[in-house]
């Protein structure tokens, strides 16, 4: 499909080869442990990386295949390979890239289950997860050693709501010799294409936006395929350079991480996804307004004593998301705060339609307190330093009538 054609109309057809499955419009959904090979010589050959025939489902799959030249059309990526989760497509395009006695540099504003990845499990391998400020970009800069082999960002902050620079950072991790990986799960390619800004891979939870009904767990690595990986920093990418040339990260992740480690995505849930990203362009337009919306209810309200939102004036990321997002939107997700933390117990306990539970970027809007559930063991200099606060609530802002949002938490606000 010519890339000329608007994301609206490419995110429902890209990738789509109807002609190869008997005029159906989705793939089939291919649930088989192992394929069949006629031949020994084949077999072989497959198992050399000489045909892209199909061997084993926690390699490949024709159904997850499919997905992977979607996502990676729509991110203006190379190639992709998707995997059981979010948190699985995180940690294998970090071990690719990291041996003991490494460092990374990284943005502090991380998704919880990111942020002990990085800071206690990598910790027990000898790895350094260095911290900063993830729009600071001289802290960033200074924390690059000669061990450093990344930088990392997420697109927009969870719960903090900061927006990093990704032009500029791309151009300070390049100056290094480093590539940079953002997980751009919270913006979605509709509204920011990190590739396209200078990053190097893209990382989603596919469970969120992309899915958006909350049925289907998955997780995707993209690789522009523009890193040159023969810098003295990857000596051990020399083989998979060898093999697949700009697409060597993509082939060590998959050759050597995620066969391994077992993260295969499940077709089924391959499937659900593609039939949710034909209403992602559509879902975000009303996640985006929505989201504004409930922004400006907010504001009005007495009872609310902060509120954290990229598109509000009075956010230091303010600038920096309006030109990153072309002005399309600030996303569907913020974070406000009450009185103390028993008084955001009542609101949650009080409302009647929102949902309460621990995910985001649903069609159904969503809340939860982070600092008693997802963050609970978190000792209080850490919160402190996340700004997860007791006051704190998040707020995923579904698809639903506004008016009946606003209804909710408003009904629930008059009883606190």
């Amino acid at each position: 499909m010519s890339d000329k054609k608007d994301f609206r109309t490419r995110v429902i057809h890209e990738g789509l080869h109807p002609s190869e499955w008997q005029g159906a419009t989705l793939p089939p959904i291919c649930q088989s442990a192992s394929h069949l090979h006629e031949t020994a010589e084949n077999l072989s050959a497959t198992f050399g990386g000489k045909t892209s025939d199909h061997i084993y489902l926690r390699l490949t799959n024709p159904t997850n295949r499919v997905l992977e030249e979607k996502l990676a059309l729509l991110e203006s990526g190379k190639g992709a390979v998707v995997m059981a989760s979010g948190m699985a497509a995180i940690t294998n395009a970090c071990m690719a890239l990291l041996r003991t006695g490494d460092e990374f540099v990284s943005g502090n504003s991380l998704f919880m289950s990111t942020y002990i990845l990085f800071n206690n499990i990598f910790k027990k391998y000898g790895i350094t997860a260095r911290l900063v400020e993830s729009t600071d970009l001289a802290a960033l800069e200074a924390a690059i050693t000669d061990k450093t082999r990344f930088v990392y960002l997420e697109t927009i902050g969870n719960p903090k709501m900061d927006v990093p620079n990704l032009a500029e950072t791309a151009r300070i991790a390049h100056r290094h010799g480093l590539p940079l990986l953002v997980d751009n799960t919270l913006a979605t390619p509709y509204l920011c294409r990190p590739l396209e800004l200078g990053a190097d891979v893209v990382i989603h939870s596919t469970t969120k936006y992309l899915s958006g009904h909350g049925d289907a767990p998955g997780g995707v690595v993209i690789d522009g395929g523009n890193f040159d990986w023969q810098q003295g920093r990857f000596p051990d990418m020399k083989p998979f350079i060898d093999r697949k040339g700009p697409l060597a990260f993509l082939d060590k992740v998959w050759r050597e991480h995620h066969i391994n480690f077992g993260t295969t995505q499940a077709p089924l849930h391959s499937y659900l996804t593609m039939i949710g990203l034909d209403t992602l362009a559509i879902r975000m337009e009303r996640h985006l307004e929505n989201c504004a919306r409930v922004v400006d209810f907010l504001a009005a309200r007495p009872e609310v004593t902060w509120i954290k939102y990229p598109g509000r004036l009075d956010s230091p990321s303010h600038l920096t998301a309006k030109a990153q997002f072309n002005g399309m939107g600030f996303g569907g997700i913020l974070s406000f705060g009450l009185r103390d933390q028993a008084q955001c117990f009542s609101f949650i306990n009080g409302l009647k339609m929102i949902y309460h539970l621990a995910n985001l970027g649903d069609c159904k809007t969503l809340i939860i307190h982070p600092s008693s559930s997802q963050y609970l063991s978190f000792d209080e200099p850490t919160k402190q330093s996340l700004d997860i606060t007791p006051d704190l609530i998040r707020l995923s802002v579904g698809i639903e009538a506004v008016e009946d949002i606003c209804q909710d938490l408003a009904q629930s606000l008059d009883r606190i």
